[in-house]
């Protein structure tokens, strides 16, 4: 089994990006729903399986409530977990752009 993670940085103004959700969405269908802490870090903490992934951050939502703008509602992101290893999928957000990388 596997362990996921996650951690957004907000690169406009150069702060992680607290508040946000986040919703994990195993290749089965079960659903992991939770937000960012204060340092913009989130963390399923139970044993995952292998497969592919999905997981949505409530951008829009959360650029929304700062009363900023964005193009991006939603950001959504599929990987493939691999058996037995951490993963830490981390976005780099903007109002206008997002990067996503594996993370350790």
């Amino acid at each position: 089994m596997s362990t996921f993670s996650t951690h957004v940085l907000d690169a406009a103004l150069g702060r992680p990006a607290a508040g946000m959700d986040v919703v994990l969405t195993l290749a089965d269908g079960s659903v992991h729903p939770g937000g960012t802490d204060d340092d913009g870090r989130a963390r399923v903490d139970a044993d995952l399986p292998a497969g592919l992934h999905t997981v949505r951050f409530g951008t829009g939502a959360w650029f929304a409530a700062q009363q900023r703008a964005t193009f991006y509602p939603s950001v959504t992101v599929t990987f493939a977990m691999v058996d037995g290893e951490h993963h830490h999928v981390a976005l780099l957000l903007s109002p206008f752009s997002y990067t996503t990388y594996r993370g350790s």
